[in-house]
């Protein structure tokens, strides 16, 4: 039934596609995947978040001790269920627009991203307890501790806030989406205008996209201030490295084409190629420490995948070199001057996913190896509500 039905939407997404003017086709399909593309890069990062889970559940790597969540935490079953309906609600969503906007329902087709995203926006929030609210509010509470860093950071405030920053895009498209509908320029023209108000100069792209990487800088600071530790700054140092990147190639479109080439270009590669590299260096060295690697192949149950992986040099090689590749790239890809080539940057952007979904299996089972080294009691889970007021302090 699955399977029929990604088939029906796409189909049915094809043929409206090809009912629109030809000379508008590409502008609007543009559209249709600024709205779409954030929640279905969500979709897909809660789906490989379920696998991590899973591989995490067949070694010896316990990760609900890693990130102290209490016996009614999520299992990858409940992960893949949530991610099985989002795959279900998010393609129809899209299919209606496109649908309606090709049969000349264009107020209706209008609706369409608007009601999903208030729909996911009232299941995030929503206050009694179904749809996972023990879940739901520990998310909610860590995105909380994450913009405003005024308590000790724990874990999983540092380690969702890294997941945020290959998330970036998916924060810059969200607001673009949400301005184009509280101006009410979904399935208009109004919207092709660069200069307008949502358009493809604004300047609050780079402000968004480099969002992330000042909530994980300031995490750094708070760490630096409670542990004195230097490896704090200097982890606090590769944040800011993004920064230039992604402000310098917004002067794209803010400067003559004349400066921009001679001065502003060739210091954006050089900020790109500094920021690509200290970004890879610290996670093979500081966030995955590879000489521990161990733990994260070491299955419980002897099977096909712990025969395949276990011990297995190539995986390390594959991980490495796949990271450093994926690093270039996505730095790249927070270039302002690429975000109108839609299906190059969502791409890159779902390769970044997957950058990501490796880098959680060893960055976890580094934190596993220093909590089993150190001898911490592992028998007593802590309550949920007593999770995140610890000051629980982690060397990043």
């Amino acid at each position: 039934l699955f399977l029929i039905w990604g088939v029906t939407c796409c189909k049915i997404g094809w043929d409206s596609v090809m009912r629109m003017d030809a000379n508008l086709r590409d502008l609007f399909l543009y559209e249709a995947f600024l709205y779409y593309n954030p929640l279905l890069l969500v979709t897909m990062m809660v789906w490989l978040w379920g696998v991590n889970l899973w591989v995490f559940l067949q070694s010896t790597v316990s990760y609900a001790k890693v990130f102290d969540l209490d016996q009614n935490h999520l299992t990858n079953k409940e992960i893949w269920k949530c991610s099985t309906w989002m795959t279900i609600i998010v393609p129809t969503s899209m299919t209606a627009y496109l649908y309606l906007y090709s049969h000349g329902e264009v107020s209706l087709a209008a609706s369409q991203p608007v009601l999903l995203y208030i729909l996911v926006a009232v299941i995030l929030i929503f206050p009694f307890d179904i749809f996972y609210l023990s879940s739901r509010y520990f998310f909610l509470r860590t995105l909380f501790r994450i913009a405003f860093p005024l308590q000790p950071i724990s874990f999983p405030d540092f380690f969702v806030a890294d997941i945020l920053t290959s998330m970036a895009k998916v924060f810059s498209d969200l607001e673009r989406s949400v301005c184009r509908m509280v101006n009410r320029q979904v399935a208009t023209i109004a919207w092709l205008e660069a200069d307008s108000v949502c358009g493809g100069h604004s300047v609050a792209i780079p402000i968004v996209l480099v969002l992330p990487y000042i909530w994980r800088l300031l995490q750094c600071l708070r760490q630096y201030r409670d542990t004195k530790e230097k490896n704090c700054l200097f982890n606090a140092l590769k944040y800011s490295t993004a920064v230039p990147v992604i402000f310098l190639s917004a002067l794209k479109y803010h400067v003559l084409h004349e400066k921009w080439t001679s001065l502003y270009r060739p210091l954006w590669l050089l900020s790109s190629v500094i920021n690509s590299l200290y970004s890879f260096y610290w996670d093979i060295t500081r966030d995955w420490d590879l000489s521990g690697f161990s733990r994260i192949f070491k299955f419980n149950k002897s099977n096909s995948i712990s025969n395949l992986l276990y011990g297995r040099q190539w995986i390390y090689y594959w991980v490495i070199g796949s990271n450093f590749i994926l690093r270039c790239s996505w730095t790249y890809k927070l270039s302002a001057h690429l975000r109108h080539n839609y299906l190059t940057v969502f791409t890159i952007t779902l390769l970044e996913m997957f950058r990501r979904f490796q880098w959680v299996f060893f960055r976890v089972e580094n934190e596993w190896n220093k909590i089993t080294r150190s001898g911490v009691q592992l028998t007593e889970i802590p309550r949920e509500e007593d999770k995140l007021l610890g000051s629980n302090i982690h060397d990043v």
